[in-house]
């Protein structure tokens, strides 16, 4: 009996290393991106996105959490615009920052997740225009910390976040082709 415990204490061991072993070769950063073409001009597109309280129009995780609690300060949109949140277990809480705003090509946003747990992103949309459409591409990157590459041994963020990511650009599609 004694030494059935031994093996299975070994073999949990030698897993655990593996895991974590595995963890220290992922890359020391991250980036999850989503691109999608919008039959709208690129002004029109900016505008929904540099304007920080738009965003429950179109952001998938205001729905995520109706009840959240958003303040805003700062610019009333563009470079400077703040966004803060708390909310439930899916939203968790933090504030972002528009740092760059390139009219009509870009937007640039300082992330800073406080809850579930911390961490600091940034956020880019970009909008390329091609005839009658605008590919607007959301980016999010940033350090991967060795505890965020353990978690991403069980969990896919690129899926994860990147699903989110579509749904927003889908909302965004249909409130700019309107």
């Amino acid at each position: 009996m004694l030494k059935v415990v031994g093996i299975i204490v070994i073999v949990v061991l030698i897993v655990v290393a593996g895991i974590l072993i595995h963890a220290a070769t992922k890359p020391n950063d991250f980036r999850v991106q989503r691109s999608l073409a919008i039959k709208a001009p690129p002004e029109k597109i900016y505008a929904l996105i540099a304007d920080l309280k738009g965003w429950q129009a179109w952001s998938p995780y205001e729905k995520k959490d109706p009840a959240m609690k958003r303040t805003l300060s700062g610019a009333p949109s563009g470079k400077g615009a703040v966004y803060e949140w708390e909310g439930n277990k899916n939203v968790g809480a933090g504030r972002m920052e528009i740092i760059e705003a390139n009219v009509p090509s870009k937007v640039v946003i300082k992330l800073d997740f406080l809850k579930p747990f911390e961490a600091h992103n940034t956020a880019e949309f970009t909008m390329v225009p091609s005839g009658d459409n605008t590919t607007v591409t959301w980016a999010m990157y940033g350090p991967s910390p060795y505890m965020m590459k353990v978690m991403g041994t069980f969990m896919n963020m690129d899926r994860m976040v990147g699903d989110d990511f579509a749904v927003g650009l889908a909302n965004l599609k249909a409130l700019a082709e309107k």
